[in-house]
């Protein structure tokens, strides 16, 4: 990708979105225009604003990225993003909203009158917030080392500082104006180039990609590996190496890898011929590589690709009704009715997106296949339009790109900082006042800027897969006991809160920290939503039945606001006539 063109894409997004942020100082002066809008966002600008913040750098890039290097598999991940609206709007959206709640420990509190439910929801909400963070983060940081070469934490550190000035300048108000224009431009980002990539495809007589573990240059591809890598040849092949293998110097050398394994090393240029088969890295302890790319539930018996797939499918299903960025817009819509044609509304916008992003990972698995030995597979949207068009076309397909990739990476990053920033200033600074919700939004995104700086090496999309997790079990249990069950106490919502979210909060950090990296304790780590949802609910009940005694004396009045629609406006007579 030409850097000129994609550093002017990256700096249009950046600074449109510090200006709206800026201009939202002028609209935003109470404490309800910072945190909800005042309750005033029209149901279809809601919808642009919830599908923004929601389609992540998992989304834009991670999605394709996982596609490209383990198959249809990861298409459960798009399935699970949208249809967890589905579920959101049957049982959450509209009580939600007439909750009157600014978050989702505001909700807690109200529901159950405890102080203590609502400080364990607000360290849940700032957990699930972090480790949602870290992957936008770390795609930020790949994108700009892309474009510049620049290392990857600088790139995590400029979305912190725009993000907070955003934030901090007009809160919500003008998060959600910034949202929604940043789904636009996603859309139009992935759609435009992948036309233009689809028409080449064709004149390139429409190859199929291999259809096993092992996908195949098809064109003469230059691979340049920045640390030392061990590559496992399985049928042997003539290269062209400027650097070190199997410790002898090469300078635009030709040799021959003979089957087996052989090391690369660091700052090593290596041209593999078309046809060749990619020698994929050894594998990484704990993970394991499917066996046929297009056959669904093909991984060996050590991965466990039958569990793996119910743990994908229950935390994305599950984790999206209780992530804080996307709960908290419902509250900025004026009634119920409102959150749920907002809800349905998201739902088509979501599949329209959706619909393109596994075609880059079809077709990176096809131009971009040497993304599988340097581990940058995330970086498959970013690197298509320069494979496959190429020229000044090329680059301008390649700036719009990158300038979808930053819109997405912002208006997530913007929306958790939202959201995490509301619990700190409620619950940690005194008060709840602008200037402490403007004091919050620094250490809402500090924290995970340094963590991303620390942890590079996960995927995009399996660490929110890790943050749905825990969102699953923990808020999803919270939710629809708290507004569809009366019997639900205190005492019952933190031992679930504790119990759930605590242990798969747990697990997903043993799994980051690299705790168990292999069978099946590795296995159950990385996809706790299989057991700690259950535990989440399970407890919640028998803890509940345990303690009937403690149900709060006022559930009967808060359960009937949750669920009896808000009267509809009584409409001023008109003038009179004769």
């Amino acid at each position: 990708m030409n850097q000129t063109y994609g550093i002017v894409g990256v700096t249009a997004v950046i600074l449109a979105t510090v200006l709206v942020g800026v201009l939202g100082l002028r609209v935003s002066r109470t404490t309800s225009d910072f945190y909800v809008a005042s309750r005033t966002v029209a149901p279809y600008l809601n919808a642009f604003a919830v599908s923004g913040e929601y389609l992540s750098a998992a989304s834009f890039l991670g999605v394709a990225g996982l596609v490209l290097a383990q198959g249809v598999d990861m298409l459960w991940f798009p399935i699970g993003y949208t249809a967890g609206f589905l579920v959101l709007l049957v049982f959450v959206a509209a009580p939600l909203r007439r909750s009157g709640a600014y978050t989702l420990p505001d909700f807690a509190e109200a529901r159950l009158e405890s102080r203590a439910v609502r400080r364990v929801a607000g360290v849940l909400v700032v957990g699930i917030g972090w480790l949602y963070l870290l992957p936008q983060l770390r795609g930020a940081g790949l994108t700009l080392r892309l474009l510049t070469g620049a290392p990857g934490w600088l790139g995590g550190l400029v979305v912190a500082a725009v993000v907070t000035v955003a934030v901090a300048a007009g809160g919500m108000r003008s998060v959600t104006f910034v949202q929604a224009f940043q789904y636009w431009l996603k859309l139009t980002a992935l759609l435009v180039p992948v036309v233009f990539l689809l028409l080449a495809w064709r004149a390139d007589r429409a190859p199929a990609p291999a259809w096993d573990d092992r996908p195949v240059f098809h064109r003469s591809t230059e691979v340049r590996v920045d640390r030392p890598l061990t590559l496992t040849v399985r049928e042997p092949v003539r290269v062209t190496v400027s650097g070190t293998v199997d410790g002898r110097p090469a300078h635009g050398t030709s040799l021959r890898l003979g089957e087996g394994r052989h090391r690369i090393g660091a700052d090593t240029t290596v041209r593999f011929p078309a046809g060749a088969r990619v020698p994929l890295p050894d594998r990484t302890p704990g993970r394991t590589t499917p066996s046929g790319w297009a056959e669904p539930l093909s991984a060996d018996r050590e991965q466990h690709s039958l569990y793996a797939t119910y743990g994908r499918i229950l935390a994305t299903f599950l984790g999206t009704m209780g992530l804080p960025h996307v709960v908290v817009r419902f509250y900025t819509n004026p009634d119920g009715r409102a959150a749920r044609r907002t809800t349905v509304s998201v739902l088509g916008l979501l599949g329209a997106f959706y619909l393109l992003v596994p075609l880059y990972g079809v077709l990176g698995r096809l131009y971009a296949p040497d993304l599988l030995l340097t581990g940058d597979t995330d970086a498959a949207v970013l690197v298509l339009p320069q494979r496959l068009i190429g020229g000044v076309a090329g680059d301008l397909l390649g700036a719009l790109v990158a300038g979808g990739a930053c819109a997405a990476f912002l208006s997530t990053a913007s929306g958790l900082t939202m959201s995490v920033a509301g619990v700190l200033a409620q619950d940690v600074l005194p008060g709840l006042g602008i200037r402490h919700f403007r004091l919050a939004t620094l250490p809402a995104i500090a924290v995970p800027a340094a963590a991303a700086a620390v942890v590079s090496d996960l995927p995009v999309a399996d660490a929110v897969g890790l943050a749905f997790a825990v969102s699953a079990s923990s808020f999803c249990p919270l939710l629809v006991l708290g507004i569809w069950w009366r019997g639900l106490t205190p005492p019952g919502a933190i031992g679930g809160l504790l119990l759930g979210g605590g242990s798969a909060l747990t697990a997903v950090t043993a799994t980051i920290a690299g705790g168990a990296r292999s069978g099946r304790l590795h296995t159950l780590l990385a996809w706790p939503a299989v057991w700690s949802v259950p535990v989440g609910f399970a407890a919640m009940v028998l803890i509940s039945l345990a303690t009937r005694d403690r149900v709060p004396p006022g559930t009967a009045t808060t359960m009937a606001r949750l669920h009896l629609p808000e009267p509809t406006p009584t409409p001023r007579p008109g003038p009179a006539t004769t």
